[in-house]
């Protein structure tokens, strides 16, 4: 049996001009972020002056944090650490899912600052962006399950196979490592799929000639004739 695609999208090539477009977009946003983050941290580094701008919970000031911690890191490898993450998980949930991620970000922002908030420890203080990329991993994962397209379940799959770990980072296993904002960024990144699964429209799906053929076949079967008593 011939597996021919007979009913792909009436023009392929606007169709990858579409795809190429949302990648190309994805990509320069979270280059952009990238270039931001990396300009902040080269300006104010790690020094003391960054410590009311970080999420300090439980404590009034501390609420600033929320809004302005994200973009401050503790180290050189720390930024570098969320930058690639921003890279790959931006990018990927960017292109396959653009009105979705951008209506999610702002809730991820605040979640993993609201999380650190209410979960902190008092004084301590919470920075960096690796609350948000926990939510762009558990947004996509959780739109390749509720979605369960082809693209959908494929870029689920790739954010598990290289992020999968972040799917216990949001349990309090290692010291130092702020888990309050992995949690809240992970919840509203479930949330967020909830709540935006229908943003984006369904990509053009393709049929096979075979699946064709099979429901021909079922609409010629002739019904079952009834038996008399």
């Amino acid at each position: 049996m011939e597996l021919q695609d007979i009913t792909a999208p009436s023009d392929p090539r606007r169709q990858r001009r579409l795809d190429a477009g949302r990648l190309r977009r994805a990509l320069t946003c979270s280059l952009a972020v990238i270039l931001l983050l990396l300009g902040i941290h080269a300006v104010v580094g790690s020094s003391d002056a960054v410590a009311p701008f970080a999420v300090q919970p439980h404590t009034a000031s501390g609420l600033v944090g929320i809004l302005t911690a994200p973009l401050l890191h503790g180290s050189w490898d720390h930024v570098l650490s969320n930058a690639i993450a921003i890279l790959i998980l931006g990018t990927l949930a960017g292109s396959v899912y653009p009105r979705a991620s951008l209506r999610a970000l702002p809730l991820l922002w605040l979640g993993s600052g609201i999380g650190a908030w209410l979960l902190g420890h008092a004084g301590e203080h919470h920075l960096g962006a690796s609350g948000v990329t926990h939510g762009l991993m558990y947004l996509t994962l959780t739109l390749g399950i509720l979605r369960k397209e082809r693209s959908a379940v494929a870029a689920a799959m790739i954010v598990f196979l290289l992020y999968g770990g972040m799917v216990m980072a949001v349990l309090p296993l290692q010291e130092g490592v702020s888990w309050q904002s992995h949690l809240g960024g992970a919840i509203a990144g479930v949330i967020s799929a909830f709540l935006f699964r229908h943003a984006d429209l369904a990509p053009p799906r393709r049929v096979y000639s075979y699946e064709l053929e099979e429901e021909e076949g079922a609409d010629s079967d002739p019904p079952p004739s009834g038996q008399g008593e």
